[in-house]
């Protein structure tokens, strides 16, 4: 087991006056059952309870009070609830309203032990009214895969990981970074996958555990759906939505289907739901707040870049290519540098903000908007050493200030120039390994 980024957060948790029981909410298989189990040790008792258990989930059906509760299970776990500080481990809750009731009597009336509930299908439970959280009684982190820096830690990577974290990086060590990159882009940041490649360092070994990711999710599909006439676009969805992430997409006809708008729409927010996917759509803000255009096509971002490559059948073009933006349109340097934005707050589901121009016909678009301070930075990332930034110089062209960034394949610089109209700006030029440290670098060249 490998440590990851969120146990930081917990320990933060851990460490409030007012503590409150923590939601940890997150796609399938994206490590938050092992993420606790790694955080356990650092209390004397550890209960961990699997609400997909009969036995666990009958503690919660008898209409106890929140102390003879907590009596009930330590008595069932053969645990002394005298000796020591107590982690409580709710998996799966979404399984018992009874138990997600329970959570504020926790908060309430039982302040000395600490719990963590988790489960998989939250989003879409509660969106059906099957279970509710006290409102002010409880509070969540977000876990999504590996970040680049997870990978470099779980990879015992420790001098790159030193490095990566240093801002600004030396140059000496951006080659062996962006290297470590493509690796990392190419098999994803699912805990399965990266725990059989340091084992292996075999992509081959790796596509029964994606084939079974796939798989996991397709046969969740009874779950996710409202009524069996869902079920087969629900399907359809999964297997097309790593096919189009990185895309502007329409729900009607989504993946080359027949299916309607309305119906195809109403899979995709559930798949949202369950954190499979986010549905981005685009905002005309030049200035925050960013508000997201409704009426104008989003962009699709699926849960795992690994596993959008073997869907795609890219992994092999990896060994082809020493840049993301040559091959499969430039698509997935933009979807990795999106999956590391995400994976940098813990705190928030936020989605990523992309940018159009507010013209008629205008073809213009920009890759992300950073909200920095009081500021929205524009940030291109398709474009390689030599490339455009036509819609880049539009968006500074109407801003208020001269700031923008390139993610892109060449080297760390800071430089002054202008747009075709003449209008100066600073630029800064960020390797797209940094992606997942774009805040940091922000601060830095604002303050450069």
């Amino acid at each position: 087991m490998f440590t990851r980024k969120i146990i930081q957060d917990l320990h933060e948790w851990q460490k409030k006056k007012d503590r409150k029981p923590l939601i940890i909410r997150g796609a399938r298989q994206v490590g938050k059952t092992i993420g606790v189990q790694i955080f356990s040790k650092y209390f004397e008792n550890y209960i961990y309870l699997n609400l997909d258990k009969p036995e666990d989930i009958d503690v919660f059906q008898h209409n106890l009070n929140v102390k003879e509760l907590i009596q009930a299970i330590f008595l069932m776990k053969n645990i002394n609830p005298s000796e020591g500080k107590t982690l409580i481990f709710i998996d799966e809750i979404q399984n018992s309203p009874e138990a997600a009731s329970m959570l504020r009597y926790f908060y309430e009336e039982t302040p000395e032990y600490f719990v963590i509930a988790a489960g998989s299908m939250l989003e879409i439970m509660m969106e059906n009214n099957r279970i509710s959280f006290p409102v002010g009684r409880v509070e969540y982190l977000f876990m999504y895969p590996l970040s680049f820096s997870e990978f470099l830690q779980a990879s015992d990577e420790q001098e790159a990981l030193k490095i990566y974290s240093k801002v600004p990086s030396p140059e000496f060590a951006h080659p062996k970074l962006m290297k470590l990159f493509h690796i990392y882009t190419m098999i994803g940041g699912m805990p399965e996958i990266i725990e059989k490649y340091i084992i292996h360092r075999n992509i081959k070994k790796l596509q029964p555990i994606y084939q079974s990711l796939m798989t996991s999710y397709l046969d969740d599909v009874s779950k996710y759906a409202r009524n069996s006439a869902a079920i087969p676009i629900i399907q359809h969805a999964i297997e097309a939505a790593p096919l189009e992430a990185g895309k502007r997409i329409k729900f009607a006809g989504f993946g080359n289907s027949n299916y309607r708008s309305r119906e195809m729409g109403e899979v995709l927010k559930t798949l949202e739901r369950a954190m499979l996917i986010y549905i981005n759509y685009p905002t005309t803000s030049i200035k925050p707040p960013a508000q997201p255009n409704l009426r104008k096509s989003p962009r699709l971002q699926f849960l795992d870049t690994g596993l959008l490559n073997f869907q795609a059948g890219m992994q092999s073009q990896f060994y082809k290519h020493e840049n993301l933006h040559s091959f499969y349109k430039g698509i997935l340097a933009e979807h990795i540098a999106n999956q590391e934005f995400i994976a940098a707050e813990n705190h928030t589901n936020r989605k990523p903000l992309f940018w159009v121009r507010d013209k008629h016909q205008s073809t213009a678009e920009l890759d992300y908007l950073l909200p920095f301070q009081d500021l929205l930075i524009p940030v291109e990332i398709k474009s390689g050493a030599s490339g455009s930034l036509r819609s880049l110089h539009q968006f500074i062209e109407s801003s208020e200030h001269p700031y923008a960034i390139r993610l892109y394949a060449g080297k760390l610089e800071i430089y002054e120039t202008q747009t075709p109209q003449g209008k100066p700006y600073k630029l800064l030029n960020l390797p797209y390994a940094f992606a997942g440290k774009i805040r940091e670098y922000a601060e830095w060249f604002l303050l450069d």
